[in-house]
């Protein structure tokens, strides 16, 4: 049996690791921050932003706010519960001697 668990592959991907990272830290957070903190195009966060909400780690809010559309993520505790896992396992890809 091998010591290397198998990592989550919805965190896996690099830009949704960033997001989840980015929401870890806050209760909730703008489409527009996550977009500009990750550097990422409108389209591709949709997308991996979308693959996190059907996943159950995220919860999208749309709105508007002086007529504009806003759009909140927040993570869900299934996602704080998944990345906690996540960051475990890699530390355990770290460790030469476990």
């Amino acid at each position: 049996m091998t010591r290397f668990k198998e990592l989550d592959p919805i965190l896996h991907s690099q830009l949704r690791l960033a997001i989840v990272s980015l929401l870890v830290g806050t209760e909730v957070a703008e489409f527009t921050y996550i977009r500009e903190q990750t550097g990422a195009t409108a389209g591709n966060l949709s997308i991996q932003i979308t693959k996190l909400k059907e996943a159950g780690y995220i919860e999208v809010i749309k709105k508007f706010r002086n007529n504009y559309p806003q759009t909140l993520c927040s993570i869900t505790p299934l996602g704080r519960e998944k990345f906690a896992e996540y960051v475990n396992i890699l530390k355990d890809y770290l460790r030469p001697n476990p």
